[in-house]
C-alpha cells in the first residue's frame, strides 16, 4: 500500500512499482493538490505530460481512467493542477519529487532574503591593549553567529593627520580575526574615521585555510 497525502492507495492505483513483499510509503502533503484517486467527481481531464525534449506536452482531453493509466505506465502520479478549468487540467509527474524541489527552492529563497545584521565596534588610537582585546572578542562572537562587523577607528583632534596609524590598528584586528573573518570592505577614510567591514568566513574559505 502507498500513502499519498491523507489517503491510502494501492500500488496499482498510484502507478508505483514495488518489489513483491515490500511496501513503499510516500508521505507527502496534499493540502494544495489532489493526487491520483484523490481526484474525485471528475470524468474527463486535460492531460499534460513531460515530452522527450523536457518541455510540457498537451495530450488533450482524456477520460480520468485513461489519464490514470498513462501515469501508471510511466510510474508517476496524476496531479490535478488546475481544478477550476473545464475540464480540469492534470499533469503527470513525480509528485514527491515536485514537492521536494519546491521546498528546496523556497528554503533557498528565504535564505537569500535573510537580512544579515551588521554590528559595529568603535576604536580610538589611544585605546589600551586590554580594551582592544575586549572589542576583538565581541567581534569574534558576532562573526561566529553569522553577523558582519563594521570596525571604525575614530580620530580625535589632529589624529586625522595620521591615517596610517588607524590603518595599522585595523590591520591588527584583521590579523586577530583571520581565522573567522574575511575583509568585505577594505579600510577607507570616512570623515574623521577609518572603517572597514568584516564578514564571516564561508565553509569553503575555512577549508582553504586548513
Amino acid at each position: 500500500m502507498l500513502r499519498l497525502g491523507r489517503t491510502w492507495h494501492s500500488s496499482a492505483v498510484c502507478g508505483r512499482q514495488s518489489l513483491p513483499g515490500k511496501v513503499k510509503v510516500v508521505s507527502i502533503s496534499s493540502e494544495e493538490y489532489r493526487v491520483n484517486e484523490q481526484i474525485r467527481g471528475v470524468s474527463r481531464v486535460r492531460l499534460v505530460v513531460q515530452g522527450e525534449n523536457g518541455k510540457s506536452e498537451n495530450l488533450g482531453v482524456k477520460t480520468f481512467r485513461e489519464a490514470m493509466e498513462i501515469a501508471q505506465q510511466r510510474g508517476l502520479d496524476l496531479v490535478e493542477v488546475a481544478p477550476n478549468e473545464d475540464p480540469p487540467v492534470c499533469r503527470v509527474m513525480d509528485y514527491s519529487k515536485f514537492l521536494y524541489e519546491r521546498s528546496k527552492k523556497e528554503r533557498e529563497a528565504r535564505k537569500a532574503q535573510k537580512t544579515i545584521e551588521v554590528k559595529e565596534i568603535q576604536l580610538q588610537l589611544k585605546i589600551n591593549e586590554f580594551h582592544l582585546g575586549f572589542k576583538i572578542k565581541d567581534a569574534r562572537r558576532w562573526l561566529s553567529e553569522g553577523m558582519k562587523v563594521r570596525v571604525r577607528v575614530k580620530f580625535i583632534g589632529r589624529e586625522i593627520t595620521y591615517p596610517e596609524l588607524g590603518r595599522q590598528m585595523l590591520d591588527t584586528v584583521i590579523e586577530a580575526l583571520q581565522d573567522v573573518a574575511q575583509v568585505e570592505q577594505p579600510p577607507t577614510l570616512d570623515g574623521r574615521s577609518m572603517l572597514m567591514v568584516l564578514a564571516p568566513l564561508t565553509n569553503k574559505d575555512k577549508k582553504k585555510q586548513q
